[in-house]
């Protein structure tokens, strides 16, 4: 059995949707976030009984949201690209994605915000980004040109060959080396960037990306360029509603094709006989056989908590505590009043500091007085997150991970979010904290506790060439011949495009072991 099984040629083909064809088979998915949802649509629509079991009371995960006063905020992530690997999922199928989700372009991509008033607005309008670098420096005109050239080479190597294909030996490893090896694999994003431009805020502008998926510009490897190219063909693009509705979207037809969510019931075990899982158990006392498991959950929590008593999970738990794992983040979520037309659905507001700041966060766990913010401001293109006549926004900045970064969060979060708003007000919104109807912050103990996220990091395993393919978590484990895993913390790794790659992975070889 394969992917393709049961399914029609492509989406818009003219063809009816396709129920699936019952095999027989059970799975389970532990974790209703992009990935296990992505996962789970790929099992149901081939077959598999498959049952999605979510902690919280609302899936997501870390598209999770909250609705106060008003305002819709979404947790994250706000940026998202590639939507062909979106609707793919509804075309298995024969299903169109706009049956239950509207995804709206967004531009420019993002503005680019410096502490000396430069601004610097990226999309994919060749003419206008043209004109934003020459700005900066005519000479890196040709200069982003080639770089281009280079994103689409990594790009082409590193998601459309390696993207979903799952590296569950060394041999696979060795075999992708020397495409790798030809694109300067072992190089940071920064550096590469840095060969082809020469003004500091473009190299800047080029190579900030990576902090989307946990990863250090000035060491995350330089595959990851790759996502320029993503961006340049596929668009950035926004879900009417918020992210959240992508994810509604995403259940709503799970659901439809025969799917089963359970909600708000942790798993807290999955029983093992020999080299199998055998059924998973959660808080409520429901227990179940499944032919399958797949955990969409944190690697760590996976193996260290719902593994505990095997030696497989007892084994990979000390395994993973040598690895290093992404930064945390602390979000100021804050609806205000008024509407501000002149500040675009994303921006980055750059602090004076870099590659020191980087430094700081990623080297030395320390929280500095200075910081880069990620501003989201989804109301300039979905009113609907707003009452009438305001505005809702988050501000997010990387923080260490709890295991470098020892603070007391209850004492130092609302420290943080007076100077984030401080910064915003000094900055871009003169009168902000008079305008603030309501607000909250997300530290890093609340990724811990709401995501059972180790060490409260906001990506798992820090993206580095060492942590990358088949030195990641493997999409079918090692030991337990029927022990998946989906997400972050396997390959490819993290962001929308990352997560729902792992799926197409894993399913794959799920499939292809279920097969009769």
């Amino acid at each position: 059995m394969n992917a393709e099984l049961n399914t029609p040629t492509a989406a818009g083909s003219g063809e009816q949707p396709v129920d699936p064809v019952a095999t027989g088979k059970s799975a389970c998915v532990i974790g209703a976030g992009f990935g296990g949802l992505a996962l789970a649509i790929r099992l149901q629509s081939a077959g598999i009984q498959t049952t999605v079991v979510e902690a919280r009371d609302k899936p997501g995960g870390r598209a999770y949201f909250w609705e106060r006063d008003g305002f819709t905020f979404d947790a994250g992530p706000t940026v998202i690209t590639d939507p062909d690997c979106l609707k793919e999922l509804w075309a298995l199928t024969g299903h169109d994605i706009a049956e239950d989700v509207e995804l709206m372009p967004v531009m420019p991509f993002y503005r680019l915000h410096w502490p000396d008033g430069t601004q610097f607005d990226y999309s994919n309008d060749e003419e206008q980004l043209f004109r934003e670098i020459a700005q900066l420096n005519p000479a890196d005109v040709a200069g982003y040109q080639r770089f281009l050239e280079y994103s689409e080479a990594v790009y082409e190597e590193g998601y459309v060959k390696l993207g979903h294909v799952p590296f569950l030996d060394f041999k696979s490893m060795i075999k992708a080396a020397p495409a790798l090896a030809k694109q300067q694999a072992w190089r940071s994003v920064y550096s590469m960037v840095s060969s082809y431009v020469e003004n500091e805020k473009l190299r800047e502008a080029l190579s900030f990306h990576t902090l989307l998926v946990g990863g250090n510009p000035m060491k995350t490897s330089s595959i990851y360029a790759l996502i320029h190219k993503l961006e340049k063909d596929g668009g950035v693009w926004w879900a009417k509603g918020g992210t959240n509705r992508l994810i509604a979207g995403m259940v709503k037809h799970f659901e439809r094709i025969g799917g089963t969510v359970r909600l708000h019931d942790p798993v807290v075990h999955i029983h093992t006989l020999g080299k199998h899982v055998t059924e998973v158990e959660t808080h409520s006392g429901w227990r179940h056989r499944f032919d399958a498991i797949a955990s969409n959950a944190d690697i760590m929590h996976s193996y260290k908590d719902l593994l505990a008593g095997s030696k497989r999970g007892a084994d990979y738990a000390r395994s993973l505590s040598r690895k290093s794992f992404s930064p945390s983040l602390f979000v100021v979520h804050f609806g205000i009043e008024g509407t501000w037309p002149g500040i675009p659905h994303h921006m980055i507001l750059f602090g004076p500091r870099y590659k020191g700041l980087l430094e700081d966060i990623y080297d030395h766990g320390v929280l500095p007085q200075d910081f880069s913010i990620y501003l989201h401001h989804p109301t300039v293109s979905d009113a609907s997150m707003a009452p009438e006549g305001m505005s809702t926004f988050y501000a997010l900045v990387p923080v260490a991970h709890m295991g470098k970064l020892a603070v007391d969060w209850e004492e130092m979060g609302p420290l943080l979010e007076k100077r984030i708003l401080d910064e915003l007000e000094r900055r871009l919104i003169p009168d902000i904290h008079s305008r603030i109807v309501t607000k909250f912050h997300y530290a890093p103990r609340d990724f811990a506790m709401d995501l059972n996220a180790h060490m409260g990091s906001a990506f798992s395993l820090e993206p580095v060439l060492t942590q990358s393919a088949w030195f990641r978590g493997h999409n079918r484990d090692d030991v337990l011949d029927n022990f998946y895993l989906v997400g972050a913390g396997t390959h490819p790794g993290a962001g929308i495009p990352g997560v729902v790659g792992s799926a197409k992975a894993t399913a794959g070889l799920m499939l292809e072991d279920l097969a009769v």
